[in-house]
């Protein structure tokens, strides 16, 4: 019992900011509060989600200084050989010094190819609806932080801050541990920094 007593019991309370409803309108405040805390903890990698480009080049300019990964829907997500980034931003967020990455869906891909054809869903899909009982943007975050660190461009070995969406825009963020797709159960997630409160 005293050796108990002698331990020194840790506890952090860190602020979670819950939106009423998600989607893009929250974009904005999801990016400040994510920044804010990458600043308090000198995270340096950060990854976020953009679909047109416009949420990548939100972060863009608020990340300056870090190792900003921006990651896009693969090329033929909505219909053959077409990039939903749309050049203007691409251009705006590389000049900003950002990194854009576009591959395939680390929850999807081939998996969705079977599902489409054979009407049965796969392994990754499952997972991916399973993490959507946080919301659609919890699942975006924790895939495309396993998407940058398959492409090299975060390390796993450092907690980075990653940023997803419901649809459109920004309004979730997390601080979590990466890993390499392969590597998946070792993701771990840190601290829930911004999410809508009811999930979509």
């Amino acid at each position: 019992m005293l050796a108990e007593s002698k331990k020194e019991s840790s506890e952090i309370s860190v602020s979670c900011v819950y939106f009423g409803k998600p989607g893009p309108e929250n974009t904005r405040r999801t990016m400040k509060v994510a920044a804010q805390r990458a600043e308090e903890l000198g995270v340096h990698n950060v990854v976020v989600a953009t679909t047109s480009g416009e949420t990548g080049l939100v972060a863009a300019e608020l990340f300056l200084s870090k190792n900003l990964v921006v990651i896009t829907h693969s090329t033929g997500f909505v219909e053959p050989d077409y990039q939903e980034l749309q050049p203007e931003y691409r251009k705006k967020i590389e000049e900003a010094g950002a990194k854009i990455l576009t591959c395939q869906h680390a929850l999807g891909g081939v998996g969705r190819a079977v599902r489409k054809k054979l009407e049965t869903y796969e392994l990754e899909e499952i997972m991916a609806y399973t993490l959507r009982i946080f919301g659609q943007g919890t699942k975006v975050a924790v895939e495309i932080a396993l998407m940058a660190a398959d492409a090299g461009l975060i390390p796993t070995k450092e907690p980075c801050i990653s940023i997803g969406g419901t649809d459109r825009g920004a309004d979730t963020a997390i601080l979590l541990q990466p890993a390499h797709s392969q590597n998946f159960f070792d993701v771990r997630i840190i601290e829930i920094l911004a999410k809508p409160r009811l999930a979509d």
